[in-house]
């Protein structure tokens, strides 16, 4: 018994270690995979940012660099019909796909790259409009239509310097004092019982580094916080979740989302995030989703 006491004794104070050697820093590339968790969650830390998340769905490989002409057979409606593109996906070309329905009116939010549904409900009402099945997904009929009906995006509509519209607030948004954050439209909304008092863009961690999903807590606030790990200035951190947090990210306001954190939500805007951390109070709450 007191063997087994001993052995318990040593993990505990292995894990703790590992626990408080965490920080988040800026990665060196673009995040890669889909805007949305991590196939599996790091393991905080009690310092700043330890698992960085990129803007990946979980258990998603990441976006091709070039355009992709795969599809996710699951999503197929039909195993006649072959999607190029579908609910899940993540690549240039459906960033593409996102401008040019930008182009027609039927999406209202900058492109992501990810297949979400936002860019599903669009290409349902493209096809409704235009006697095609209304499935959600592009097919090769589809794609040329849309394409017919639309130019080729510009750099700036690809990767518009403008700020995000904010998504619809998760429900588990609605209550209290709430950092409401949506991968799916790279947006941070700070709102106060059901209101949106303020919004900002953010950008999340790397597929091998991501950011948590959930519903979190304010645990403490740090206004000129230093990564531990990576050493880069972490200005008015919020920490939610171990070594995870809301930060002012110089990386972000100067790369955009050509790079990616370790697993915090990089805000680009220092003014506004400067405002929303002296508003913010610990044990707010923090709700990260698609």
């Amino acid at each position: 018994m007191q063997r087994q006491r001993a052995i318990i004794r040593t993990i505990g104070v292995a894990t703790a270690v590992a626990l408080a050697a965490t920080a988040c820093g800026p990665q060196k590339t673009e995040s890669a995979g889909s805007s949305s968790a991590a196939p599996s969650s790091p393991t905080a830390g009690a310092t700043p940012e330890a698992s960085p998340t990129a803007d990946n769905k979980p258990g998603e490989a990441s976006p091709s660099a070039s355009a992709s002409a795969s599809a996710s057979p699951s999503a197929s409606p039909s195993p006649s019909v072959k999607q190029i593109m579908a609910n899940g996906d993540e690549s240039e070309q459906v960033r593409e796909l996102q401008a040019r329905l930008k182009q027609l009116k039927l999406m209202t939010v900058a492109p992501t790259g990810f297949y979400g549904s936002k860019t599903t409900a669009a290409v349902k009402s493209f096809q409704s409009k235009n006697g095609l099945d209304a499935t959600g997904g592009v097919d090769d009929k589809t794609w040329k239509k849309i394409q017919s009906s639309s130019k080729k995006p510009s750099a700036d509509e690809l990767r518009p310097p403008t700020t995000n519209e904010v998504a619809a607030p998760d429900p588990r948004c609605m209550t209290g004092r709430v950092m409401c954050i949506s991968k799916e439209s790279r947006t941070l909304a700070w709102m106060i019982d059901g209101k949106v008092v303020s919004t900002m863009d953010v950008r999340f961690g790397s597929e091998n580094t991501p950011t948590r999903e959930g519903v979190f807590n304010v645990g403490w606030k740090a206004k000129d916080w230093t990564s531990t790990i990576y050493h880069t200035p972490m200005p008015y951190a919020m920490f939610f979740s171990g070594g995870q947090a809301v930060h002012y990210s110089a990386d972000f306001a100067a790369r955009g989302y050509n790079g990616a954190s370790h697993g915090c939500v990089n805000v680009r805007d220092k003014g506004k995030l400067s405002k929303l951390f002296d508003d913010v109070q610990v044990g707010d709450k923090v709700v990260i989703y698609w």
